[in-house]
């Protein structure tokens, strides 16, 4: 066995990410996989475009069975969303809640109702989150947050990461040598999720500042001199 992982090494990338990835694989087998599929859990910046695919091309040249790769990037996805979800549990509403009083242009109102949403959806959410890069990490934050009963966490974020893990392993397993073609065409997906999310982002701080400003210009004039005059009055006192 180590002759033939050995072997694999020998065929496959050195230095950086995918060279990591290949010596825990080579060093632990299946359960390297898992464990580097954890950590990009806990750290979003590594790429399971990267390291699924290169599990597959792994098993296709005998490093491990195409089984043990799909059942232990699996768990190795449940491990790093169950650290994450116990992260969002001891956080907790409340200390949330207070971070949300301190952030600028955002209210109250809007955590409500985010917490009623994923009340409603939070199954769905965390199901499709996981097929989601970067968020497929998020997701299991607030589900933490909101104390998502546990097994129905970990049923969805099981199903939503075999899903995912299986359709890149079995493209590194059948595209071989050329494993790599996943992380190019999963990395224009990644940007665009990226760039409608910045884009969000800037629409909902846009209509903020804009809604602040009119309520600001629909205040009465003697109003806005009275905070004035009060405001001098505390600063000479």
């Amino acid at each position: 066995m180590i002759g033939m992982v050995n072997a694999v090494s020998g065929n496959g990338p050195t230095g950086g990410i995918a060279g990591w990835a290949t010596d825990l694989m080579d060093s632990l087998g299946a359960p390297g996989a898992g464990l580097a599929i954890a950590l990009e859990n806990l750290f979003p910046p590594l790429p399971s475009e990267v390291i699924l695919p290169l599990a597959g091309f792994t098993a296709a040249q005998g490093g491990m069975s195409l089984t043990s790769a799909l059942v232990w990037t699996t768990l190795g996805s449940v491990a790093g969303a169950l650290a994450l979800y116990g992260i969002g549990a001891l956080i907790g509403r409340d200390r949330v809640r207070a971070l949300v009083l301190r952030v600028p242009l955002v209210k109250v109102a809007d955590l409500d109702r985010t917490e009623a949403w994923f009340a409603r959806h939070g199954a769905k959410a965390v199901f499709f989150g996981r097929m989601i890069p970067i968020f497929r990490s998020l997701i299991s934050v607030p589900a933490g947050v909101e104390r998502m009963r546990v097994a129905t966490f970990v049923l969805y974020t099981t199903l939503g990461s075999l899903l995912w893990n299986t359709a890149f392993v079995l493209a590194g397993y059948g595209l071989g040598d050329n494993w790599r073609t996943v992380e190019e065409y999963v990395g224009v997906y990644s940007k665009a999720v990226v760039a409608l999310a910045v884009l969000a982002a800037v629409a909902f701080l846009a209509v903020r500042i804009v809604k602040a400003r009119r309520a600001a210009d629909r205040r009465p004039a003697g109003a806005h001199r009275a905070e004035t005059r009060e405001r001098e009055r505390d600063r000479i006192l």
